[in-house]
């Protein structure tokens, strides 16, 4: 028995769809009693984009069987904002993103870990792996692979629109509200530890000589070991977190107090 249903997507779902689609109502022809989430991804979009489905005004959760003359909208993720009493999508948002990355976003990784923000990235994962550390970690999977974000198992993702790794972190803090997260030089940009000072006496050793003369501060990863201090590196660094940091609304820079530096 053939059907049909008229879907209406919003926001940045619509990067997903063809430009002659994009805001604006789409039939959708169908056969027999298909699920409104197998209609969601066959018209492109990655059911891990989505918070909120209405059929006809009504939340409803990605089993429901379409019917002809249906009416979709369909929402983007809310990982900022809890939407979890009118959608049924998921029991809760991620109210402190984590985030794993794909092996393609390398030059973000470490932009984002050089922030303070918790991103891991497997040497060589599988998709297989990335749906299990997101699922068993709690973490937003960061791709850019459109067909891995249609993965079954995968609960919470996002797609990177951007191509250049600052637009690309700005995209991520501002999608999911992490601009009061930001701890500049509080991780290791090489393992994702944590940074912990450590007293100049307990690292000589470690440090050149001139580098002892003249500084006081150093700091140690806690997973890795690798000690850090703010060196050559330190004032381009700087610039690029201020060039992310430009990007938040109603301020310019990062927050005085909120960076402890690093030789990175």
């Amino acid at each position: 028995m053939m059907g049909r249903a008229t879907f209406r997507f919003y926001a940045e779902l619509n990067d997903f769809l063809p430009r002659d689609r994009r805001f604006r109502d789409i039939e959708y022809d169908f056969f027999g009693t298909p699920t409104v989430k197998d209609a969601i991804e066959a018209l492109g979009v990655p059911h891990v984009e989505v918070d909120l489905i209405l059929a006809n005004g009504e939340p409803v959760d990605f089993s429901y069987h379409l019917r002809d003359g249906d009416r979709i909208a369909v929402y983007p993720v809310f990982e900022s904002l809890d939407i979890s009493g009118i959608s049924p999508l998921r029991a809760r948002p991620l109210r402190r993103p984590r985030f794993v990355a794909d092996v393609h976003l390398g030059k973000l990784v470490r932009l984002l870990r050089l922030l303070g923000i918790d991103v891991v990235q497997p040497a060589d994962p599988d998709d297989e792996g990335l749906v299990r550390i997101s699922r068993e970690e709690g973490r937003v999977l960061l791709t850019r692979d459109r067909h891995l974000l249609k993965h079954g198992g995968l609960t919470h993702g996002y797609y990177v629109r951007a191509d250049d790794a600052v637009e690309q972190a700005r995209e991520v803090l501002r999608r999911f509200d992490l601009w009061g997260a930001v701890r500049p030089f509080t991780r290791c940009p090489v393992c994702n530890g944590r940074l912990e000072p450590v007293p100049k006496e307990d690292v000589l050793g470690e440090i050149p000589p001139r580098t002892a003369a003249w500084l006081e501060d150093y700091s140690r990863c806690r997973s890795c070991g690798k000690l850090y201090w703010p060196g050559t590196h330190y004032r381009r660094l700087r610039e690029v977190i201020d060039r992310v940091l430009s990007g938040r609304p109603g301020r310019p820079s990062a927050p005085e107090g909120q960076e402890r530096p690093g030789q990175l």
